[in-house]
């Protein structure tokens, strides 16, 4: 339990420097920006593990710039697809 809740509050607080440090408006709510800051740490931890050749815990090791780079990758990302 102390796991998720520990994923939400670090979801919200990469999300919410994501869209803080990403040029332009980003029209989010409060579980988005979860969503999304959750979402920027794992894209991070895939990118980590890819570079390490899958050893290690890349999870961990992604770091919280890592992961506010990550987050703000799938803005644009989703800016690209046409989603607000």
């Amino acid at each position: 339990m102390l796991n998720l809740i520990g994923a939400i509050f670090s979801g919200l607080f990469i999300g919410v420097l994501a869209r803080f440090f990403y040029p332009g408006a980003v029209p989010l709510g409060w579980i988005m920006t979860i969503l999304l800051g959750i979402g920027g740490s794992l894209l991070a931890s895939l990118v980590a593990g890819r570079a390490t050749g899958g050893y290690g815990d890349g999870l961990n090791r992604a770091g919280c710039l890592a992961s506010v780079l990550g987050a703000m990758a799938l803005i644009f990302l989703g800016r690209q697809l046409g989603w607000h």
